[in-house]
């Protein structure tokens, strides 16, 4: 086919962009707007790319991390000038501090328009601050584009592309150009910011334990070491339970009056953990040696500890003792049988009820997208991670912006995968009430749009952020202003919400009958694609009580 010839520089430098995505990405999101409507009708015209549309840039840019959340290359998301652009900060500040690649391409107006009061018009250049450590590639002309290549090397990358009027040539569309593609698209792998190579030596004989969080790996040498990890990393083959990092340190007895001091000498941190205090409270003891280990430029150490040792990978010497590896084995069991005792005796349905429940219906090839706050940590006290299942979670900033609109990110990346199954891969969501609310935008998605045709939204509404109810905000002195401040009822009727985004929904009262819809479907797909899950749970004194029991069950 014929280049096609295009006299207006706004719709040349829109085709000249749109050609380039189309080597490096295969999806895009954009959203409607004047300044970028030749970067629309451009990217449109390309047979190879995979061009979703949302409403809000919010949604978009966090619709394109879920994406990129499972292809691990760049998803770019496309908008008009101004505030649309600073609505995908949010996004980007996650895609960076996770390492997820992400691309901005902005429309702007012409620099002699910036500052002058200009309607829509910001400073968009570096707007996204240490989020994109490339700064903004500013397009103005087609020249701009001679090394744009090597911009794709980075893992966040913003293009700011000024456009002038006239930005269409309103006589006829863009032509259709390239070839589509079959099956998984090639792309240039980011290059992820490094330190440079160092291997720590480790001796194994003292008695040690890894903290595996976000970005974490299977570590040559360290693969049967007691570990504990959070859901979203690689499963373990001798896994600790979160609750027994309050065990180490402590003198345990047993019936017989037979006492056991479980004395942690060192801590080996793998990738970035955040989510239990009792863990995080291991790597800041000044008494047990620490070691963290990153493949990027961040390394977790909150505590600040100037003797961490810092590298990125080890040479082991020496084995655990078994005596150690049967220890941790014991507080490990201990730990996951206290989480099912209380689970037994509670009588009212809680978050962490939710939560096992779903992990119960969880096969392998599954995909498990877990909300930030209390939904995370819930799966992490009923097993979480499990072999065989890919476990996604916001863990860079852990902020619940943009839930959902991720949640169906990653399940139209997983059915991509594969076009031609006849039924899409499972991808399921556990999220709060107030995460869902929060991006209640997220599942608004145009008609003319692909939708995920097999994601099943479990929502535990506790009608507020009852996460708050066991930090130090729920300290009983406080309970004066606790709802207005912290437990934020709402009282609002997600069906109600549902029907009117036109997503299938159901209520579920009891733990039994969740299970039975969640197998429901297992057997025959998600409803109308997105089905939206209720289950009313216990907040205040009932979730209180049982964050109590699971710290007295150790008797600690």
């Amino acid at each position: 086919m014929a280049h096609q010839q295009i006299t207006s520089p706004s719709p040349e430098l829109a085709h000249h962009l749109a050609a380039l995505l189309a080597q490096h990405v295969s999806d895009v999101v954009i959203c409607p707007g004047s300044r970028n409507s030749p970067l629309s009708l451009a990217l449109l015209a390309r047979r190879e790319l995979r061009v979703h549309v949302r409403l809000d840039e919010r949604a978009a840019a966090f619709c394109a991390l879920g994406m990129a959340r499972v292809q691990q290359r760049h998803v770019a998301v496309v908008m008009t000038s101004g505030t649309a652009v600073a609505n995908c900060l949010p996004a980007m500040v996650e895609a960076y501090h996770s390492g997820t690649p992400l691309l901005v391409l902005s429309a702007d107006r012409p620099a002699h328009l910036v500052g002058t009061g200009a309607s829509q018009t910001i400073q968009q250049n570096n707007i996204f601050g240490e989020a994109t450590p490339q700064g903004t590639h500013h397009v103005a002309s087609v020249a701009d584009l001679k090394d744009a290549a090597s911009w794709f090397h980075a893992p966040q990358v913003h293009i700011n592309a000024a456009l002038d009027l006239p930005l269409l040539d309103t006589n006829e569309l863009p032509a259709i150009e390239g070839e589509q593609r079959v099956g998984e698209y090639p792309y240039l792998p980011p290059v992820h910011p490094e330190p440079e190579p160092k291997i720590l030596d480790v001796d194994l004989s003292k008695n040690t334990v890894v903290i595996a969080g976000d970005e974490a790996w299977e570590v040559p040498g360290l693969e049967d070491l007691p570990t504990l990890a959070e859901p979203t990393a690689p499963a373990p083959h001798n896994p600790i339970h979160p609750l027994a990092a309050s065990l180490f340190g402590k003198t345990l007895s047993d019936a017989e009056g037979h006492s056991l001091q479980v004395t942690l000498e060192q801590v080996i941190v793998v990738g970035h953990p955040t989510l239990h205090r009792a863990v995080l409270g291991l790597m800041a003891n000044p008494e047990v040696e620490l070691v963290v280990l990153s493949r990027t430029h961040r390394f977790t150490n909150p505590a600040c500890r100037e003797d961490a040792r810092l590298g990125t990978a080890v040479k082991v010497k020496n084995e655990p003792t078994r005596d150690w590896l049967k220890i941790c084995s014991a507080a490990s069991d201990f730990a996951a049988t206290v989480v099912r005792e209380v689970l037994e005796d509670d009588e009212e349905i809680t978050g962490l009820h939710v939560a096992a429940a779903v992990a119960d219906t969880l096969g392998v090839g599954d995909t498990f997208f877990i909300g930030a706050s209390n939904p995370i940590r819930d799966a992490a006290m009923v097993g979480l991670p499990f072999d065989g299942v890919s476990t996604i979670s916001p863990r860079g900033t852990a902020g619940i912006d943009g839930t959902l609109a991720q949640a169906i990110g990653v399940a139209l990346a997983q059915q991509s995968r594969e076009p031609a199954e006849p039924r899409a891969p499972r991808t399921l969501a556990l999220v709060g009430d107030i995460s869902f609310l929060h991006d209640l935008g997220g599942l608004l998605i145009p008609e003319l749009e692909v939708r995920p045709e097999n994601l099943s939204i479990i929502v535990a509404n506790d009608d507020g952020c009852g996460i708050f109810e066991t930090l130090e905000t729920g300290a009983p002195a406080l309970r004066g202003r606790f709802e207005r401040a912290f437990g934020t009822p709402h009282g609002k009727n997600l069906e109600d919400l549902c029907h009117g985004l036109d997503v299938a929904y159901t209520l579920v009262d009891t733990l039994p009958e969740l299970t039975d819809t969640l197998v429901e479907d297992i057997e025959e797909g998600a409803k109308g694609g997105i089905h939206v899950i209720e289950v009313r749970t216990a907040r205040g004194q009932a979730r209180t009580a049982q964050a109590k029991k699971l710290v007295e069950g150790f008797g600690l």
